[in-house]
């Protein structure tokens, strides 16, 4: 899920921005994806046209600094924003809340892949006992065992760029990456390596 502000939400959150201070179009668009944990980056056809709106509201002003053009706040947009503090407290407790619900997504994918991984290797020790119980020839046996070896390496590593693809585009994007998240995946993994070695000793 991303979040997504309500066309009047986003006006008054623009206001915000510019009454921590003075920011260029491209500074404005950085902090609201800052804000979201990267999960809402706005365009720039969704933030000029409601920065052009509050300027012709008598809310922001703007100057060109080189080839950048500055928003600032008016009084009449900070009054704005005084009087809708509770609205704004609203806002920010939705997208916390957001934020908060994808980073249970990531967590929630990172236990389905290790159950997943879990169960491949579960699946894999099952047919090796049973194809052991058939006593093929001793060549057979190594035969099968590289096989199962290849096998093996091929789960392994498809996991582990299934997982890094899934966690470097989170980041990329401006996700939030908690510790949580990576103990989870770190106990998982210990789980994983123990259920292997049960598997093997048997």
């Amino acid at each position: 899920m991303t979040p997504t502000f309500s066309h009047g939400d986003l006006r008054l959150y623009l206001l915000n921005l510019l009454d921590e201070g003075p920011r260029h179009g491209y500074d404005i668009m950085q902090a609201l994806s800052d804000r979201t944990g990267g999960t809402y980056t706005p365009s720039a056809g969704t933030v000029y046209p409601r920065l052009s709106k509050l300027e012709e509201e008598g809310l922001v002003t703007k100057s060109v600094d080189g080839r950048k053009t500055v928003y600032q706040i008016t009084d009449a947009g900070r009054a704005e924003v005084a009087a809708r503090a509770g609205d704004l407290e609203g806002i920010e407790a939705g997208l916390a809340d957001s934020v908060r619900l994808i980073a249970d997504e990531v967590r929630g994918s990172v236990r389905e892949a290790m159950k997943s991984l879990r169960a491949d290797l579960a699946a894999a020790a099952r047919d090796e006992k049973a194809h052991a119980t058939t006593a093929p020839p001793s060549d057979d046996v190594r035969v099968q065992s590289r096989e199962q070896l290849h096998r093996s390496d091929a789960l392994v590593s498809e996991f582990r760029a299934r997982i890094r693809s899934d966690v470097r585009t989170y980041v990329a994007r401006g996700g939030v990456l908690t510790s949580t998240v990576v103990d989870d995946l770190e106990r998982s993994l210990d789980d994983a390596a123990r259920a292997v070695t049960r598997a093997l000793s048997v």
